[in-house]
């Protein structure tokens, strides 16, 4: 059955960590809305392929999807200034749907979930901000805590995705 997917968008995203899911999550025949501050804007990735968003924060609303993708790179930084983009997180982790985060993304989990005595992982150089918020962080390609998805770098997309996918 088709599920609809929020991927969140800022500028300097990892390519990788937003285009594989972005392309998985279709192929699998999901419906995929990229998310930003505004719509229809064009962000800078990291290593040069952009990407548009398609709906502003401000006109979509939790209860309508059935997941959440954050994407790393710097973009997480960007993405956690937005009150919005909190809030739809934070939607998104009260209803226990499915939040699936790589790389810098548990940024945005730091901000919008409660994280506390949650087993997680991420990029290596943000293990400290995870564990001050109250995270179990491991070292491991994927962790998986109820409905919270994470892991550390583009190498660990295909274990994260089928654990998305298991999810779905």
């Amino acid at each position: 059955m088709a599920k609809r997917i929020a991927l969140f968008v800022a500028d300097l995203f990892d390519d990788n960590e937003l285009y594989y899911p972005y392309y998985r999550l279709l192929e699998e025949g999901h419906q995929v809305d990229l998310i930003g501050v505004e719509a229809n804007i064009t962000h800078k990735s990291k290593h040069g392929a952009p990407a548009r968003t398609t709906h502003s924060i401000q006109d979509v609303n939790a209860k309508d999807y059935d997941a959440l993708v954050i994407p790393g790179g710097f973009s997480p930084d960007y993405m956690r200034r937005s009150k919005s983009m909190i809030a739809f997180t934070q939607a998104m982790d009260q209803a226990r749907k499915p939040i699936a985060a790589i790389c810098h993304g548990p940024w945005m989990m730091i901000s919008g979930c409660d994280i506390k005595g949650k087993t997680l992982t991420c990029y290596h150089s943000i293990k400290d901000d995870l564990m001050h918020a109250g995270a179990v962080y491991v070292d491991q390609a994927v962790a998986v805590d109820g409905h919270l998805i994470t892991a550390r770098t583009p190498k660990d997309l295909g274990v994260f995705m089928k654990a998305l996918m298991a999810q779905l």
